[in-house]
């Protein structure tokens, strides 16, 4: 690096001590400022760019009109470009009339300038994408800012110092250059306007959330105006937001839906290619060999594939936030060593200070917005769950109806999909439990040596009885859900046939098996909270017995161990950070326990057999065809006694005493030989008496004979709605006999008939 910065008069070093630390007023070298502090930015946007673009064109939301914000804003990247070029030809006209000039002078303003010329670029892909905030580049000019204010505050102590500019010309475009990039990162606090092509939202009270900015999503700044509400007075109904588009059941449902037929089709692939392995094998292969064990659709994968970005979103901010969370122990350490040393310059306890603080600040947003992510992703976990159980019980066979009873498909969709939701918060602790115990482990060892291994000792003991904790809990979920299912089945049972059960006085008899199936419940209930409540305790317990044993190990094994306070203090924070995972743990095993049960359950419902959608049969019912029927203009009102052959309205027929309806154009057609005489012909159950229902309102209005007319037809409906071959006067008494064929009837009239005059 020193060779970029070159030798002699003008060049540099590229790091000096006691120019950057061990002095009262620090500053970094030329070189350094030149390299590095210019090179950071351009290092980030370029790292960012593959993922960037990647995510740009999986999202594409329509293009936005070229506004005078993204005019302005491309206007300083071009501004930005010339500036870098104008500083590259100033080197290679200094290297053309002889001038030493150092290689840093060529390299960083070709980085700078192409790193400029891409943000130009990003901007207007991001507006055709529609982008309204863009985060990335925000992140870049607050970068560009940041390490542009060390070489801002050096030129000008240099410049007071020599009471002269060495170099006016690069000191005049590097201002130049700070003032566009400052202009570039207020700008780009601003979003745009909508997309051109978006859909309009007609929704009273969208979500904030959707158009939201960079800095506003950051902050949460979008929730303001619903906290301020709450704060003047309790909220309504009508105050909440509309869920956003991708929460809502449709869009989830419909993804984990999609990826669960894949899972579906996979495993049918699986087992047809199965089955000629299995044809092939000989007889003693099959006696000898192992049974191959069938291959099951995976519930969870499916999971996993519907919510992949949403967890390695949430893995990504979970992995920052515990990287951040051992930077203060850290400073912590420095900061008393500062205080210890009475000679130190006194900028280094401030800038302790201050990195303390911004990494407190960072680790705060960062944290945040990990719980907003996975919450999210929870919900949204129990939604698509509640759906797919839904879709499917309208579709299940009637064999797989007996038996899953309604009881089950509720307990599924109730009990189960909430232990997803109660187990996504947690479920980044599977491997940053182990990543916070192993840094605490090693700066521990790094801050107290091997008496460390006193307190890990006690953890790994613990790791079987918590094991143990976890397999009891497991069976004690997997009785309890048996327990729930049949006493939601009893329920069912009992409000079905309520009626007969308060007809007999049954009511003590069911209330006790009800009863009966309660206790046992609870009683699993009860030793399943004493379980978790010991596991717990020890738990919590463990973090205070860590560190003690290990502060007392440290100070016994040796009497060189003294206990400072860099060394107390600095342990005592990293034992805080660990206790968190270790608190988390105990909580994380129970859930992960009842969850494993809740899957099970979901996968093999969902595993059953579904309707053929091949045999239902599906018609489109044209506009000339309707259930009810309707009297055309040129028919004649009702009047008389009807004519056998031309009833009012002319679309019902009678022949031989057998009613048939027309329910399409043209006249209505006469079979050649009555059947089933005097009923309307069909199986028990096919909508007879709802077919007639809806005719006879319009056969025999209100008007004409007031309500008792109609409610003759009514009566009718005990013969003309007759199952085929059963007396209608046998209906009420739930007995079945042989219909006998009576001679051909006149057509009815008088008060009971169809068609009553008036």
């Amino acid at each position: 690096m020193d060779a970029l910065c070159g030798s002699g008069e003008h060049g540099s070093k590229f790091w000096d001590s006691n120019l950057s630390v061990h002095t009262d007023n620090p500053d970094f070298t030329p070189c350094f400022q030149n390299s590095l502090l210019a090179w950071v930015p351009c290092i980030y946007l370029w790292a960012a760019l593959p993922c960037y673009l990647f995510y740009l064109r999986r999202h594409h939301q329509g293009y936005i009109v070229l506004s005078h914000l993204s005019r302005l804003k491309t206007a300083l990247g071009v501004l930005l470009w010339c500036v870098s070029w104008t500083d590259l030809f100033y080197s290679f006209h200094g290297l053309v009339h002889g001038w030493a000039t150092a290689p840093i002078f060529f390299v960083t303003p070709l980085v700078v300038g192409v790193t400029m010329l891409l943000a130009t670029l990003l901007i207007q892909y991001e507006r055709l994408q529609g982008v309204r905030s863009s985060g990335v580049l925000i992140a870049f000019w607050f970068l560009c800012v940041v390490c542009g204010i060390v070489p801002f505050r050096s030129k000008i102590l240099s410049a007071l110092a020599q009471g002269k500019i060495s170099d006016p010309f690069r000191f005049t475009t590097f201002y130049i250059y700070f003032a566009l990039v400052l202009s570039a990162l207020i700008l780009s606090c601003f979003k745009e306007k909508p997309p051109f092509f978006s859909p309009k939202n007609i929704d009273p009270n969208p979500c904030p959330e959707a158009g939201a900015g960079f800095l506003s999503r950051l902050s949460f700044w979008w929730f303001t105006k619903l906290a301020i509400l709450g704060y003047r007075r309790p909220l309504e109904e009508q105050d909440l937001w509309s869920l956003n588009k991708e929460d809502c059941s449709q869009m989830v449902m419909q993804r984990l839906l999609e990826e669960w037929k894949k899972q579906q089709e996979q495993a049918a692939r699986y087992q047809a290619a199965e089955r000629p392995e299995k044809r092939l094998s000989s007889e003693g292969e099959v006696l000898l060999g192992s049974r191959a064990r069938t291959r099951e659709p995976s519930f969870l994968r499916a999971l996993m594939a519907t919510f992949n970005s949403s967890f390695l979103l949430s893995m990504c901010f979970k992995l920052i936030q515990d990287l951040l969370s051992f930077i203060n122990p850290q400073l912590l350490s420095i900061l008393i060593r500062f205080i210890s040393n009475p000679t130190a310059p006194s900028w280094w306890g401030f800038l302790v200070a201050v990195l303390m603080f911004v990494c407190s600040v960072i680790q705060t947003l960062i944290l945040h917005q990990y719980f907003h992510c996975i919450f999210v992703m929870g919900l949204r976990f129990r939604t698509g769950i509640i759906g797919v159980i839904y879709r499917k019980a309208l579709v299940i066979t009637n064999s797989v109806k007996r038996e899953s009873t309604v009881g089950e498909i509720v307990n599924l969709m109730s009990v189960d999909a909430q232990r997803f939701m109660d187990v996504v918060p947690f479920i980044n602790l599977l491997w940053s439990a182990p990543l916070q115990i192993i840094l605490a482990v090693y700066f521990l060892w790094q801050n107290l040596g091997p008496s460390v291994l006193a307190g890990v000792a006690l953890m790994v003991l613990l790791i079987p009885l918590n094991g143990a904790v976890a397999v009891k809990m497991r069976a004690f979920q997997v009785e309890q859900m048996k327990f729930k299912d049949s006493r939601i089945k009893l329920m069912s049972e009992i409000l079905g046939g309520i009626k007969v059960l308060k007809l007999y006085a049954w009511e003590p008899s069911f209330l006790k098996q009800v009863e009966g199936i309660r206790q046992d419940e609870l009683r699993l209930m009860r030793r399943a909270a004493y379980l978790h409540a010991t596991s717990t305790f020890i738990w919590i317990c463990t973090p205070f017995l860590v560190t003690l044993t290990t502060l007392g190990v440290y100070v016994s094994v040796d009497k060189n161990n003294v206990l400072d306070a860099e060394k107390a203090f600095v342990s005592v924070s990293l034992f805080n950070i660990l206790k968190i995972p270790l608190n988390m743990l105990p909580q994380l095993i129970s859930n992960l326990a009842q969850t494993s049960v809740s899957l099970k359950r979901i996968q093999h419902f969902l595993s059953q057999d579904e309707l053929d959608p091949q045999c239902v049969e599906r018609k489109i019912i044209t506009p000339g065809l309707s259930t009810a029927l309707r009297t055309p203009a040129s028919s004649p009102p009702c009047s008389g006694p009807p004519d056998p052959a031309h009833l009012c309205p002319p679309r019902l027929r009678c022949h031989h005493t057998q009613w048939h309806l027309h329910l399409g154009p043209g006249p209505a057609t006469h079979p050649a030989q009555p059947r089933y005489p005097g009923a309307k012909r069909g199986t028990s159950g096919c909508g007879r008496a709802c077919g007639l229902r809806e005719v006879l309102p319009v056969v025999c209005p209100a008007g004409r004979d007031g309500e008792a007319g109609r409610q003759g037809v009514y009566e009718g409906l005990r013969g003309l709605c007759a199952p085929a071959g059963v007396d209608p006067e046998l209906l009420s008494s739930g007995k079945r006999a042989v219909w006998p064929s009576p001679e051909p009837q006149a057509v009815p009239t008088g008060p009971g008939g169809l068609c009553p005059a008036s």
